[in-house]
């Protein structure tokens, strides 16, 4: 089979949840996984017989796609905020939406360039929002802690990879009776409620981990209202807590955390859902 074949067989076999312009991305990023090749190299090499051994490589691709596996799963990689990480089923694969909360926690940061950064993330996954930050401002002493060993093992990946000096803590933040002294906290815990299943794709909700997705109905700020309980004691004078937060619930955290923070703000994403929150201190 040539590289336009494999072309012809993503636009008109994959399954119709995907639309036509996630066959042609699916297609590319195949062909970047595989080849190696780059758009302009699938344009100028269209008509090249593909190797048998690439083309078992590529049937195991459109394979695990027709199961509606994520691409950034059979890849094993996802990129955020313009740097490559390492993802596995044992991570959430970043969103968007978590670079806009990094964005956010940056431009707070770059206000005192010269600080000496103290920055916690709660929940790190790949370690995408620590190793981020430490890539950004590598003044700052950064932690990430979650309570996934296989997560862990993936961040520590990414850090490597990237040479980020970030340490990790394994820890169950819902066990954790005290925090050490942090000028920033940043958590993007589990929030979506199970009533919500309904709206989640269902390769989200078939491959990617259910622990660092749901929490019950009955209690779905669980680990808001712990996080925002340890960071006001823990939290540096000034200290800034970030949070990324469930686009349904924002009355409600502005609520809980009102009674720990004196300022708080909540900003929209790109699509305008309540998103994400800063709140500050009180002293």
């Amino acid at each position: 089979m040539t590289v336009n074949d494999y072309k012809k067989r993503f636009l008109n076999q994959l399954p119709a949840f995907y639309d036509e312009t996630e066959r042609l991305n699916l297609f590319y990023m195949a062909m970047e996984f595989v080849l190696n090749y780059s758009k302009a190299d699938v344009v100028l090499n269209g008509n090249e017989s593909v190797l048998v051994e690439n083309q078992q490589e590529i049937d195991e691709v459109f394979n695990r796609l027709q199961d509606n596996e994520p691409i950034q799963y059979i890849t094993q990689q996802a990129n955020f905020f313009g740097y490559d990480f390492k993802v596995s089923p044992a991570t959430l694969i970043p969103r968007p939406e978590t670079e806009e909360l990094v964005d956010w926690v940056l431009n707070e940061m770059k206000k005192q360039p010269q600080k000496n950064w103290r920055v916690l993330d709660i929940g790190t996954g790949t370690g995408c929002i620590p190793i981020t930050i430490k890539k950004e401002f590598p003044l700052a002493e950064v932690f990430a802690m979650d309570i996934s060993t296989e997560a862990l093992n993936i961040a520590k990946q990414n850090a490597e990879n990237l040479n980020a000096s970030v340490t990790f803590i394994e820890q169950n933040i819902l066990s954790t009776k005290q925090l050490d002294s942090y000028d920033i906290i940043i958590s993007n815990p589990p929030y979506v409620r199970n009533l919500e299943k309904a709206e989640i794709s269902e390769n989200v909700l078939q491959h990617e981990p259910h622990l660092a997705l749901f929490v019950d109905d009955n209690d779905p700020l669980i680990f808001y209202r712990k996080i925002t309980q340890l960071a006001q004691k823990s939290l540096t004078e000034n200290g800034l807590l970030f949070f990324e937060i469930n686009q349904y619930l924002g009355n409600e955290m502005h609520e809980m955390v009102s009674e720990y923070f004196k300022t708080i703000e909540l900003k929209k994403d790109f699509i305008q859902n309540d998103r994400m929150m800063k709140c500050s201190v009180i002293r």
